[in-house]
């Protein structure tokens, strides 16, 4: 099992200097795919894919939800910039020898905007809102004891304005290796690889990235725990990104977390907490997240979270 754990440490490095060695640029569409949902993810900066757990794993990992019993549902809410609000729901179940399922839903919607034109700057006396969507689906099964494996199937929606609208469809594949040692995890997957977003004559391809990560228990004592983790992806519109995440458990009650973005030219640092409560036999999760974007200020997000 150590030697295991000393190849994966391996691997990761080896491909983490492949990845930073390598670069790509370009443009894409539906950029709101990218934008973490869960506030524990995001209070990690998104240092997650290994950590996965609960109905959010099917944005961050589908893998991960073959790993655990019972259903799961989450509910998030992001306040973004400019009045844009971003919000996840999701919900999923384990069906044991058969797999698990789960379904997905996002939407980044604008606030309400005045039609303006150059002849009536001051606006018409219209209003329209901007927002795409998302709706996913999920079916992920374990292999063996330690491996297990995921799909998401997506439709995207995105709406500009009136008769300006597109959609396409994606496929997000992954996988999760997991030990009974320190709970060292590693994650693989690429996400959004489908069709393109066409507006007139242009077409967009969508924010296909590949990414992996690991994590462990760094402290384990009777009444709290210490878990690290990390990240590294490569997008296909520039240059690979990396981040660091760490979550102190005290109790399975209370939780404290932050994190670190590598090599983005905006994002920074994160915070955030969670209390978990149980009430008549489920577990009930409240957390929230702060994450800083440099001079365009800071963006907080909230969610809860439910399951047996």
């Amino acid at each position: 099992m150590k030697k295991n754990i000393i190849l994966l440490i391996i691997l990761n490095l080896i491909f983490t200097s492949w990845l930073f060695s390598y670069e790509r640029p370009g443009s894409t569409d539906a950029a709101f795919l990218l934008i973490g949902v869960s506030p524990r993810a995001m209070a990690m900066s998104d240092a997650y894919i290994s950590v996965a757990e609960g109905a959010e794993a099917l944005y961050y990992n589908p893998a991960a939800t073959a790993n655990f019993n019972g259903t799961k549902m989450i509910f998030t809410h992001t306040e973004w910039f400019a009045n844009i609000n971003n919000n996840f729901a999701a919900i999923t179940r384990n069906y044991g020898n058969i797999g698990a399922f789960g379904l997905m839903f996002s939407n980044f919607v604008t606030d309400e905007m005045n039609v303006r034109t150059p002849l009536q700057p001051e606006g018409t006396g219209e209003t329209f809102f901007s927002g795409s969507f998302r709706l996913g689906g999920t079916y992920a099964r374990r292999m063996t004891d330690h491996v297990s494996f995921g799909a998401s199937f997506n439709y995207i929606y995105s709406s500009l304005y009136k008769n300006l609208n597109e959609s396409a469809y994606s496929t997000d594949i992954a996988v999760l290796y997991r030990t009974n040692v320190r709970n060292f995890n590693f994650g693989m997957k690429i996400e959004h690889f489908g069709s393109e977003m066409k507006y007139v004559d242009e077409a967009y391809p969508l924010p296909t990235n590949f990414q992996f990560g690991l994590s462990f228990n760094a402290l384990e004592k009777d009444n709290y725990v210490l878990l690290l983790s990390s990240v590294a992806k490569k997008p296909n519109d520039g240059d690979p990104l990396g981040a660091f995440g760490a979550e102190f458990n005290w109790n399975n009650l209370l939780f404290l977390r932050g994190g670190y973005q590598l090599n983005d030219a905006v994002k920074t640092y994160s915070l955030g907490f969670g209390i978990t409560m149980n009430i008549l036999g489920n577990n009930y999760k409240i957390d929230y997240s702060l994450n800083d974007y440099k001079i365009l200020g800071h963006i907080h997000t909230f969610g809860v979270s439910v399951g047996r």
